[in-house]
């Protein structure tokens, strides 16, 4: 049978392009419906499509594959927006008042206003999040409502380059796939992994991705900081590539063997290897391990920096919460723990809310917290319903009489409501028309009156006509006083 319902999402990683479907339940919980994944390590790089072409065409095909486990079509998706581009910026907008007054909506709107419209250069405001409004010397969320001549609107823009969202439409629109929102990846899965009390206490949610990881601070309920770095778990893979591998087998290796804090067991007789499927070469885990250990300390070591940067680092009553498929890397979080001196680490494997799905497509790894989060956010049905034309059936064909005279049907003979609706609409439109003509009719009168007026003056001006001065010439000449 035929799914009629349901929201549908795409996230566009660095690694793979991901679709899925869901249905919403009344507990909160999600249903899947239908999932499909692809590569996309050719043509998506640091979050950011390259590749117009191979996406849309990736596109394409995860949308059939959802379209075929759904049995029906899909009218629009949710998609994220991320990448290597996007950060925060601050801004703060002034109003000076002429004497103390109450601050009205419509003044902080104005202020908002003022912010979304300051340019950035090469750069889209993709969403705006308010900190606080200081009236006064005094900080406030909502300043509505309070007397003061100054206020001050501090804004955190969070940004990306243009081409981010232009290449991504563009995409879509050569898909023939439209677009349901466009949401901010960082944003919806802080909303599927953060609790209310971690955001109020102050955390820092650390996204560790293929090619990128994303730093995002909470704090009192606001984000407050939000970057991406360009580094993420294929550093360290391509860094394994250097032990003369292909990437597929360094991917492999440091699942199976990677340890940021790796130590030798010095029981252990033998140093600890491993063997390549390739070649069947063999190589010291120790050796594997230190380069994987240098990475990662560098990545942590940036993302520590990051934080320092945001000026929270010393606010993070929640701690560090960990999500993404790099994140899995063993020690990761203890490596991170010795570099910020912050015990409290958890690692977000899920989201908050339930997930229903089987056991192959829902990997209980922190990999899948921005695309279920995109589907939670999602809150229209994006099933394409199609309402075919409602045809009356035709009536008997029947023989006219001679004399019967044919009437145009009057559809409100039967509405009453209806039909005193089109009276009190057509009298008003009467007199609509008498009112414009009246008034053209004073127009033109008045523009006569003006142009007599304006000829009159024209005249005046211009003293007696050529004849008239002519006449007054020669009666001067014929009785002139030496004449007479």
């Amino acid at each position: 049978m035929a799914t009629t319902e349901f929201i549908a999402a795409i996230e566009l990683g660095s690694s793979k392009i991901t679709g899925v479907a869901g249905r919403k339940n009344s507990d909160g919980s999600m249903q899947v419906l239908a999932y499909a994944q692809e590569d996309s390590s050719t043509f998506i790089r640091k979050g950011v499509i390259f590749n117009l072409d191979k996406t849309a065409q990736s596109l394409t095909s995860i949308i059939n594959r959802l379209e075929g486990e759904l049995k029906n079509s899909i009218a629009k998706v949710y998609v994220g927006i991320g990448g290597q581009s996007l950060r925060t910026v601050r801004n703060v907008v002034s109003r000076d008042l002429e004497e103390e007054a109450i601050i009205s909506e419509e003044l902080v709107s104005a202020i908002g206003d003022e912010n979304i419209a300051i340019p950035v250069v090469d750069m889209d405001i993709l969403d705006v999040a308010p900190q606080e409004y200081k009236v006064g010397n005094n900080l406030q969320a909502n300043p509505v409502g309070l007397v003061g001549s100054h206020i001050e609107g501090r804004f955190l823009n969070i940004v990306a380059r243009a081409s981010v969202r232009k290449n991504l439409e563009h995409c879509f629109q050569q898909a023939k796939i439209d677009i349901a929102d466009q949401l901010i990846t960082p944003l919806v899965t802080a909303n599927a992994v953060l609790t209310e009390s971690e955001r109020r206490s102050g955390c820092a949610l650390i996204d560790f991705g293929a090619d990128t990881t994303t730093i995002s601070v909470y704090k009192n309920n606001i984000l407050r900081f939000l970057t991406v770095l360009p580094l993420g778990g294929n550093s360290i893979t391509r860094d394994i590539t250097t032990l003369q591998m292909e990437e597929e087998e360094a991917e492999r290796l440091k699942k199976a063997y990677g340890d940021t804090l790796y130590e030798e067991d010095p029981e252990q007789e033998k140093e600890a290897t491993c063997k390549l499927e390739d070649d069947n070469r063999i190589i010291k885990v120790a050796d594997l391990n230190n380069i994987i250990e240098a990475r990662a300390e560098e990545i942590v070591t940036n993302v520590w920096n990051q934080i320092q940067l945001s000026g929270y680092e010393d606010k993070l009553l929640a701690g560090l919460i960990l999500t993404g498929g790099a994140a899995n890397l063993k020690n990761l979080d203890e490596t991170l723990r010795k570099r910020s001196k912050i015990e409290k680490i958890r690692m977000a494997k899920l989201p908050r809310n339930t997930v229903h799905a089987p056991s192959n497509i829902l990997r209980k790894d922190g990999s899948q917290n921005a695309l279920f989060g995109l589907l939670f956010e999602g809150n229209q049905n994006c099933c394409l319903t199609e309402t075919a034309p409602q045809v009356a059936p035709a009536p008997p064909v029947a023989k006219p009489e001679p004399t019967e005279v044919h009437q145009t049907a009057d559809i409100f003979a039967n509405d009453q409501d209806l039909k005193e609706q089109a009276r009190l609409a057509r009298l008003k439109k009467e007199e609509e028309e008498r009112e414009a003509k009246l008034a053209a009719q004073e127009a033109e009168k008045l523009r006569k009156q003006k142009a007599k007026e304006e000829k009159e003056r024209r005249k005046r001006e211009a003293g007696p006509s050529w004849i008239q001065r002519k006449i007054d010439s020669l009666t001067k000449e014929i009785f002139s006083d030496d004449d007479m």
